[in-house]
């Protein structure tokens, strides 16, 4: 995070957000700021739960005296089922809630929580994560294979898509590709998204798209480096072996009372982990890298270095 140079770093993000704009279909260009309907299914689903082990229900006492299924109230408080106002008045009356804005407040977030995102109209096998990272106010993770998703190119996220097996029609790399430089707009809206990213030096070299692609994507890495929110570190080859080096995960933190979790992505799918001990587990690993890695000023300079290579090749 490069404090004297601010307001050099906003500007360079401006122009280069501006230039990816030019990419995006004429109604994608500008996503505005709602609540996520993804975390608020999960704050509410946090906050039934709280009120029903508060009254010492188990969750098959609870759904056998409201005659709901089991899986029904077990989906609502993993934030992963859809609440009605009905089951909301019914779940205050079980839970003994007679407080009417606290009523109105859970009625509030079940109704949030039905709502679209603008991710959903295209049809993405990983909305539920970029549901949860629209509403994130920081994010903290290890990338030692590629360059993390809010901080790539166009050209860079193309040639990851293209990449990908099976493969995937030039229609559908574009809205792909569409996505992720929207997703891009929440480290500068006006409450912008805290992202601090460790990356393994080889993210640098690998030769993703050819040296062209690649210099324009470091070449993006300084750039945004100098944004106040954002942090970047570089774990250097001399570091030797590290915790992270086969795994790429982040840490999301929301406002209010939305648990925190944690994300790890890989071939053999997607895991979100909310277990509050692996959670310290990450966290523990995270504070590691973050020390054997570069600080952020020497992080930007060997990212300068490697693009000299890319630019020469």
């Amino acid at each position: 995070m490069h404090q004297p140079n601010d307001l050099e770093g906003w500007d360079h993000w401006s122009r280069a957000m501006s230039n990816t704009a030019k990419f995006l279909r004429k109604d994608a260009t500008f996503v505005p700021e709602v609540r996520s309907p993804t975390v608020r299914r999960r704050e509410l689903g946090a906050l039934l739960r709280k009120l029903r082990t508060a009254k010492g229900l188990t969750v098959e006492q609870a759904a056998d005296q409201l005659l709901f299924s089991m899986s029904k109230l077990s989906r609502m408080e993993t934030g992963h089922g859809v609440a009605t106002a009905r089951d909301i008045r019914d779940l205050c009356e079980l839970y003994g809630v007679t407080d009417s804005a606290e009523r109105d407040h859970l009625t509030r977030l079940a109704a949030e929580g039905k709502q679209q995102g603008w991710w959903q109209s295209y049809d993405l096998d990983f909305s539920t994560y970029v549901g949860l990272e629209a509403d994130a106010t920081a994010i903290r993770g290890c990338h030692s294979i590629v360059i993390p998703g809010l901080l790539q190119t166009v050209d860079y996220a193309r040639a990851m898509h293209e990449a990908g097996v099976p493969r995937l029609a030039p229609k559908r790399i574009d809205e792909l590709v569409e996505v992720r430089m929207l997703r891009q707009q929440l480290l500068s809206r006006d409450s912008a998204l805290r992202f601090h990213v460790v990356l393994d030096e080889a993210v640098l070299h690998r030769s993703v798209g050819g040296p062209q692609v690649m210099s324009g994507q470091l070449k993006r890495l300084i750039e945004v480096a100098n944004l106040p929110n954002v942090t970047i570190q570089v774990i250097p080859y001399s570091a030797g072996a590290h915790p992270a080096m086969d795994s790429a995960f982040s840490m999301l933190d929301f406002a209010s009372a939305v648990p925190r979790l944690v994300y790890v992505e890989g071939l053999a799918g997607r895991i979100y982990i909310e277990s509050p001990q692996d959670i310290a587990r990450y966290q523990q690993v995270f504070e590691y890298l973050c020390v054997v890695a570069l600080n952020p000023q020497e992080s930007t300079e060997l990212v300068k270095r490697v693009r000299a290579k890319h630019k020469s090749t």
